[in-house]
This record gives C-alpha cells, sequence and structure tokens, in this order.
C-alpha cells in the first residue's frame, strides 16, 4: 500500500512563511506579563539598554537572553510573531562581518602558517547581538502592551520633572500618538507600493536614463506618502477632538502593584549581573 502525505500543497505553501516585520502588535493573553504595569516593562528595557551599552560582554548578552526567553515563555509568545527578515538581510549582515573580520586583533589563529586576527569579528558579532537583544526586548513591550497604557506610563514616570515646568502631558501625548501612527503608516507604506505595482509602467523616453526614471517614481511614492499622512493626521485630530481632547490619551488607567516590583528586582539583578560578571 503506497503511503500519501497527508499535507495538502496549502500547507505545504503555508509552512514557507513569507518574509514580514510586523511592529507593535500586541499579542492577546491573561499572562503575568501581560498584567505588568506599561511603566514597569519601559523601565526593564531603559535598563537593559544602559548595561548592554557599557557592558557589551558574552555573559551579559547570555544574562539578557535568558531573561526575554524567560519572559516569553511565560507570556506565552507563539513563534509566529518573531520577525522574518528578507534574505537580503542576512546578505547583508555576512558581507559586513566579512568586511570586520579584515581589522585583525585579539584572538588570533594561525591557518596554514598565516596568522589572522578575529578581534573585528568578535566586536561586529557582539554588536549585532546587542541590537537583536534590545530589539527583541522592545517587541515583548509591543507583544504584552496595549498601546493605549504606554501614554499614562509615560506621564507617571516623567512626573518629577513637573517641578520644573516641564510639559509632561503633551510630551506623553506626543509619544501616544507617534506610537500609534506607526502600524497606521507602515499599513498606508503597504498599499502606496502595491498600488504603484499595479500600475502600468510608463512608456520609456529616450531622453531619461534609469537612474532618472527611479528618483521619478520615488518622489511620486514620497509625495503619496505624504498626501496620506496629512489625510490621516486630519483624521486622528478629529476623532481626538470628537473623545474629549488629548488629556484622555495621557489619563491613567493602570497602576503598578507588587508584581511590577519583583520584575522590577528581577531586572536589577540581571543588570547587576551582567555589570558584575567579567
Amino acid at each position: 500500500m503506497l503511503k500519501t502525505d497527508s499535507r495538502t500543497p496549502y500547507t505545504r505553501d503555508s509552512e514557507r512563511r513569507p518574509p514580514r516585520i510586523i511592529l507593535l502588535r500586541e499579542i492577546p493573553g491573561d499572562t503575568p506579563i501581560h498584567r505588568l504595569w506599561a511603566g514597569t516593562k519601559l523601565v526593564a528595557v531603559a535598563g537593559l539598554s544602559v548595561v548592554l551599552s557599557y557592558y557589551p560582554s558574552w555573559a551579559a548578552l547570555g544574562l539578557a537572553t535568558c531573561l526575554l526567553l524567560s519572559a516569553g515563555l511565560i507570556a506565552r509568545i507563539p513563534k509566529g510573531a518573531l520577525p522574518r527578515p528578507p534574505f537580503w538581510f542576512w546578505i547583508v549582515i555576512a558581507v559586513t562581518g566579512g568586511l570586520a573580520s579584515i581589522s585583525g586583533g585579539s584572538p588570533h589563529l594561525t591557518i596554514a602558517g598565516a596568522t589572522l586576527g578575529f578581534g573585528g569579528l568578535d566586536a561586529y558579532v557582539r554588536f549585532v547581538s546587542v541590537g537583536i537583544v534590545l530589539l527583541l526586548a522592545a517587541a515583548m513591550v509591543g507583544w504584552t502592551t496595549p498601546l493605549g497604557e504606554i501614554a499614562p506610563a509615560v506621564a507617571r514616570l516623567m512626573s518629577p520633572l513637573r517641578r520644573v515646568r516641564v510639559p509632561v502631558d503633551e510630551f506623553a501625548v506626543a509619544v501616544a500618538l507617534c506610537v500609534r501612527s506607526l502600524p497606521l503608516l507602515v499599513g498606508e507604506l503597504r498599499v502606496l507600493l502595491a498600488a504603484r505595482k499595479l500600475r502600468p509602467p510608463p512608456p520609456p523616453r529616450q531622453d531619461r536614463s534609469g537612474l532618472e526614471r527611479w528618483l521619478e517614481e520615488l518622489i511620486d511614492v514620497l509625495v503619496a506618502a505624504l498626501s496620506v499622512s496629512v489625510r490621516r493626521a486630519g483624521e486622528l485630530s478629529e476623532a481626538i477632538t470628537a473623545r474629549g481632547g488629548t488629556g484622555l490619551i495621557a489619563a491613567e488607567t493602570v497602576k503598578p502593584g507588587t508584581r511590577d516590583l519583583l520584575a522590577i528586582l528581577t531586572v536589577a539583578a540581571v543588570c547587576a549581573g551582567a555589570a558584575l560578571v567579567p
């Protein structure tokens, strides 16, 4: 009896997921990470950023990675939420890594009588690893935090600056609008690029080179993106006015609790270990 593949062509094609990077999309859930205050997560990301910037050692990267993996398992983040960069991104990483390895430096490796220095490659790999860890930490905030809680958290964290007459509420509103508008802008750009591909190509002109035609298409896309952004901004301002103004955007709805204190202590212990471990 012949064995047939139970998977349909649709299933096999769906396993080959296309490259895609999704920004600031919340994954619904009721886990301890989801129930944390948004300000706690922002402070944790800021602490990891400072520590890894000053102590980008492999031990520090290992501790930060273990912390993020533990948070991802607790928050039940699926594998499909991870960003999938395009193939050319990895080519650029490989080429730049090869160029960085030419700089030499300790450690040295002798191959066929020739001494090669891999210090530049080690520094480059650590630099890329720090960037990936920090991006995943920021993505963890987006996966587990509603966008509406970011502005109140920023306003509460910056509340001591009100004593020196810093416009904290206005700054929090600006941050909230930028965070909420970024996914909209990415979606509009995808629609514009898709519409651009569906348009018939213009008739070729002998008096223009390929670079001039490419610049003309780029200008058309930029002008369309600006017009769409202005239209979106007008609609957003009308919606904010209809809902009572910008004061409600920074209104606090969730306050920190005991679990936030435990989370901050855990992150502080990881940061201290990353700074102290040689």
